[in-house]
């Protein structure tokens, strides 16, 4: 299993952190845990294209958290010129609609795809890197999900969880990915909540967000619907986390200094791995470790 974070930030516009998407492959399967704006130019940088992504999980529709998938489903539609299955898609409510919007024949895009279903230029660079004729548009498959369920794939099996968030205008959710090789959890937005802790239980790697140092949240709803460096820290260790991963980071934490004091402070509470999230890290899926000194 290989672990990828894409964009470890927030909404807040950043050169160093784009928004949210994380990247973990399987077997023969690239699955996506999120997409959010700036996540698919670092997949990219990552040396994953489109067309090698095989699942897509939505942990809720914030826009940070959601707006590059038309880029992903119509450049994998694009230059996978109908040799592709369709993308399968994994989402809380109106992941559907939102599908139906962008795609449908009469959606956003669809000036966009009439013409290159269309137009006989387009039609031969379809041709060209193998499509068949008549060129059809992309459809991806959408499965709607409710909490504790689970979605089986080949070689992994990925657990659904409620979790505290922006409920009830939003359904949030939880995930939790198992496979042979172990297991990765991953919070999407929430705050301290027992169905995080029940998907993260023992997890190899879990990432979440950690949105604000405890005690600056700006109200108490805040302090419900996210979660601080030491909410997360007190969640690790009660699941008994191996290797926690800090991400959607704000820039009141993201400040030399202040973060390793954070860290300081959770290692108080948590005594695993902890990993200060950036863009493009790759995580270890058994904890890090020192290599040799040359």
């Amino acid at each position: 299993m290989d672990i990828r974070l894409l964009g470890t930030g927030t909404p807040t516009p950043s050169t160093k952190r784009l928004s949210s998407g994380y990247m973990v492959s399987t077997g023969d399967d690239v699955i996506l845990f999120d997409h959010g704006p700036g996540a698919h130019q670092r997949m990219l940088e990552a040396g994953t294209r489109a067309t090698d992504v095989t699942h897509l999980f939505f942990s809720h529709l914030h826009y940070d958290h959601c707006l590059d998938y038309a880029r992903l489903v119509l450049t994998r539609w694009d230059q996978g010129a109908g040799q592709v299955p369709e993308l399968q898609v994994y989402g809380p409510k109106q992941t559907a609609r939102m599908t139906e919007l962008l795609f449908a024949d009469d959606g956003v895009f669809d000036a966009d795809l009439t013409a290159r279903t269309s137009h006989p230029g387009s039609l031969g660079f379809y041709s060209a890197r193998g499509g068949e004729l008549p060129r059809q548009r992309p459809r991806p498959d959408v499965m709607e999900l409710s909490s504790k369920q689970v979605v089986q794939g080949k070689d992994w099996t990925v657990t659904v969880r409620d979790v505290i968030h922006q409920q009830p205008f939003l359904q949030c959710f939880g995930f939790r990915l198992d496979t042979d090789e172990g297991s990765f959890a991953y919070s999407g937005d929430c705050g301290p909540c027992k169905g995080m802790e029940i998907l993260a239980n023992q997890c190899d790697v879990l990432v979440h967000m950690c949105h604000f140092i405890s005690g600056t949240a700006l109200n108490e709803d805040n302090n419900r619907s996210s979660s601080g460096h030491l909410e997360v820290a007190t969640l690790a260790a009660k699941a008994e986390v191996k290797t926690l991963v800090v991400s959607h980071v704000t820039e009141q934490m993201d400040v030399p200094g202040v973060r390793e004091r954070l860290i300081h402070e959770m290692s108080a509470i948590y005594s695993g791995n902890i990993i200060w999230g950036e863009d493009l890290m790759q995580i270890p899926l058994k904890g890090p470790a020192p290599r040799k000194l040359l």
